[in-house]
């Protein structure tokens, strides 16, 4: 084996982290009889030669090797080894791919088609594995298939044959997902192969195999789903718990729902990794989950990490991902690799569950039924009446998943949801309270469920971390983030921490008038903050807080911070300390003296900030004039908006600057010519040329949108018929939210979302006029 591997040059070569010279050490190590040894040389793999999907020369040299680990049978774990071949090989560049590659990109694309060739080209081998004799490669050998076989019409036939024969219940679901991949990315088979899910999904002799069928139907030809998909599926997740005997919670009603699991996996704890780098919208929204990638560079993580992702993978027909295999049924053992780490973690979460693969199951069917935002609400709130913990688990990932891509009715799943924050399983109490914490004033139906577990565990109203300064739980975000007054005991403690979390301030800004007692406690913690180098973190979340109450008793305080700001973070805190002089107006008079000197700093972000807070507190409009028309020449852009938002505060006084705020229009910066046309509007009263501005950004990017709408709103209603009102309406129309992504997700785009929905009925009405839809 390894023939001629060291005659290739491999400290010629680098990978994510320098020189390959190490990479002959981790193809031994795939070969390894030590499982630890394998798992290490997997990880490896992934984290440097494959890293988050990339192909570099040394991965390119590394295919004939991983073809010979394939076919020997003396080689554990090759399982692993057909998905990375798969995940290497199974690029898919189209010609929209090709025309947007720039100069930069070439190399890497040269690789992706020649990596794509390579395997390709020896993709006769998995033919033979579909048979092996090992579960764990038979389980990886047909998405193999459907991704790089050259005769997708030969694949299908060999899946087909391949299941009445296989033994293995989740290698039959992998063959049934493969059928669907070869729909999906060869689309004239696609009526063909719905024919034969269709008739899986009526005859198979299992639930699960049922099951399977149903997603990917859902998946390549929807049109062939049942009318009732919902109560079939529940039905089919019924059967799936009662063959299993299991998930019954003690103590609770005993009503029937449908049965899931956190991810699909198999069910000898195997190894698990990163979603694919590719899902659909949809994949990543059902889940409920963001990814993590291996080993990166670099890289950052979401708020979400998902613990289980599946060896073969919810793939919609472009690419494979780049997530580590399975070990289906390969011995396992404790290793300090990221693999290891979230083998173990979703062995724990799993305990006791007898069909973790449901999950995946229902989050490809939840792809499938993309926007039927009813049938899929529907389906979660039966799996949210299931008796087992383990389901439950998953639909309020799901559910969260759900709301954060999709306009709807939620009110009936967010109950459901908020049912779940008293169970004694913490798990599933943390997940329903991370879910709605998340939903701002959408969690209204669970409100009085987050008061009574607020009221019942004390201990979770702050957490810590080592490194890091202490934040507020999910229950207390949830609450603050509803407006209810009921959390204020909790602020009230945690404004007497020795060390005050970071998030305090924006949960006072979420109660507004509600936390009005907590303004004291607020300026005392402020009076003590010790102005060195740590006084911006420490000050910072006060500041936020006394800003959203416009504490304006707090002046003294504010003042001293301002005064005596570090230089470390100085800037920042200086920021902050006037945006809270700002918010106070005429109450922060005493700061006049301090604000009129800083309009002579030598930084021009000091002289607007100043003569913004100058305005808002003494409505010196002559004084701060000419500072913040010469803001606008600023070098930076961000201090060119803050200039141009003052500005528009000034309203008529500051029409003489409007030939600047126009020029602005062109600008390259986008949110520069935003705020631009929004200050335009406001010093000259005249709509026109500032709205066309507006909405030209609108349609170029929807990160504008709430700050336009915002503006159209506040001077609406715009007239019936006009383009404006055909932009608001044709929104309010979507179901999609305007900021769902690809993968990933921001924890205030639900609130950003239904803010921007708001904001555009009122913008159509007017302001206090009824209801628009």
């Amino acid at each position: 084996m390894f023939s001629g591997i060291d005659e290739v040059d491999w400290a010629s070569m680098e990978h994510a982290y320098g020189p390959a010279d190490d990479v002959p050490h981790l193809l031994r190590g795939l070969a390894s009889d030590d499982p630890a040894e394998r798992e290490a040389a997997l990880d490896g793999m992934y984290g440097a030669v494959h890293h988050q999907g990339d192909v570099y020369a040394c991965t390119l040299a590394c295919i004939p090797f991983l073809f010979e680990l394939v076919v020997d049978p003396d080689v554990r774990d090759r399982g692993g080894v057909v998905e990375l071949l798969t995940s290497i090989g199974g690029f898919d560049l189209d010609e929209d791919d090709e025309a947007e590659i720039d100069e930069d990109e070439i190399e890497g694309a040269a690789n992706y088609a020649m990596a794509a060739a390579a395997v390709t080209a020896s993709a006769e081998v998995f033919v033979g594995l579909i048979s092996d004799e090992d579960p764990g490669v038979r389980l990886a050998a047909p998405l193999a298939l459907a991704t790089l076989h050259r005769h997708p019409v030969r694949v299908l036939a060999l899946l087909r044959e391949r299941l009445p024969v296989e033994p293995d219940e989740e290698v039959r679901l992998a063959l049934v997902e493969a059928a669907g991949r070869v729909a999906l990315r060869h689309r004239p088979l696609a009526e063909r192969v719905g024919q034969w899910l269709g008739r899986l999904a009526d005859r198979a002799d299992s639930p699960g195999l049922r099951l399977a069928a149903l997603a990917q139907l859902a998946r390549c030809s929807p049109d062939g789903l049942p009318g009732d998909v919902v109560p079939v599926v529940s039905g089919l997740l019924r059967e799936m718990r009662a063959a299993t005997g299991g998930g019954t919670d003690p103590g609770r009603d005993g009503a029937d729902g449908p049965a899931t699991g956190p991810e699909r996996t198999a069910k000898n704890a195997r190894t698990v990794g990163p979603e694919p780098s590719d899902p659909a919208p949809a994949d990543a929204e059902a889940a409920g989950t963001t990814t993590v990638g291996l080993g990166a560079p670099g890289s950052t993580t979401t708020d979400t990490v998902n613990s289980g992702a599946p060896a073969s993978t919810t793939d919609t027909g472009t690419g494979t991902g780049t997530e580590p295999a399975a070990t289906h049924g390969a011995e396992q053992t404790a290793a300090p690799t990221l693999l290891g780490q979230l083998r173990a973690l979703f062995a724990e979460e799993n305990a006791g569950h007898s069909t973790p693969w449901a999950a995946d199951l229902l989050r490809t069917l939840h792809v499938g039924l993309d926007d039927r935002v009813a049938d899929r609400t529907a389906l979660l709130a039966d799996q949210l009446r299931s008796p087992d913990r383990h389901q439950r688990i998953d639909a309020v990932r799901m559910s969260g998943g759900l709301i954060r891509a999709w306009r709807g009715s939620y009110e009936e799943l967010v109950a459901l949801v908020g049912e779940q924050v008293a169970d004694p399983e913490p798990r599933l109490a943390d997940a329903a309270s991370h879910v709605l914490e998340e939903l701002f004033a959408l969690a209204a139906p669970a409100a009085d469920a987050l008061a009574a577990r607020l009221a019942a565990d004390p201990g979770s109203w702050v957490k810590t971390w080592a490194g890091g300064p202490p934040g507020l739980g999910s229950t207390v975000k949830a609450l603050a983030r509803l407006g209810d007054p009921r959390v204020l005991p909790a602020l009230a403690a945690a404004l007497e921490l020795p060390r005050v979390p970071h998030d305090v301030g924006a949960a006072v800004v979420h109660l507004g008038e509600a936390a009005r007692p907590l303004a004291g406690a607020l300026r005392h913690r402020l009076a003590e903050v010790a102005l060195d180098e740590g006084a911006y973190d420490r000050a910072s979340p006060l500041l936020a807080g006394l800003t959203g109450l416009r504490a304006g008793e707090a002046a003294p305080e504010v003042l001293r911070v301002l005064r005596g700001a570090p230089e470390y973070r100085g800037e920042w805190l200086r920021t902050a300390a006037l945006r809270a002089l700002g918010s106070f107006g005429p109450a922060a008079r005493e700061a006049v003296p301090e604000l009129r000197m800083l309009l002579r700093s030598p930084v021009a972000a000091a002289r607007t900030e100043a003569a913004e807070a100058l305005w808002a507190v003494s409505g010196d409009a002559a004084t701060v004039l000419p500072v913040l028309s010469e803001g606008l020449r600023a070098d930076q852009a961000h201090d060119r908006r803050t200039a141009a938002a003052a500005l528009g505060a000034l309203g008529p006084r500051a029409e003489a600057v409007a030939p600047r705020l126009r020029a602005l229009l062109a600008h390259g910066e986008l949110w520069l010519r935003v705020d631009a046309a929004i200050a335009l509007w406001r010093v000259t009263g005249r709509s026109g040329e500032a709205t066309e501005a507006l909405l030209a950004d609108w349609e170029r990017s929807r990160h504008v949108r709430v700050r336009v709408a915002e503006c159209l709103a506040g001077t609406g209603p715009v007239p019936e018929g006009s383009a404006a009102a055909h932009v608001l309406r044709n929104e309010l129309a979507s179901v999609r939210r305007h900021n769902a992504m690809d993968s990933g997700y921001g924890s205030h785009d639900i609130h950003e979302d239904e803010k921007l929905l708001a904001l555009c009925r009122t913008a159509l009405r007017g302001p206090g006029k009824g209801t628009t839809t």
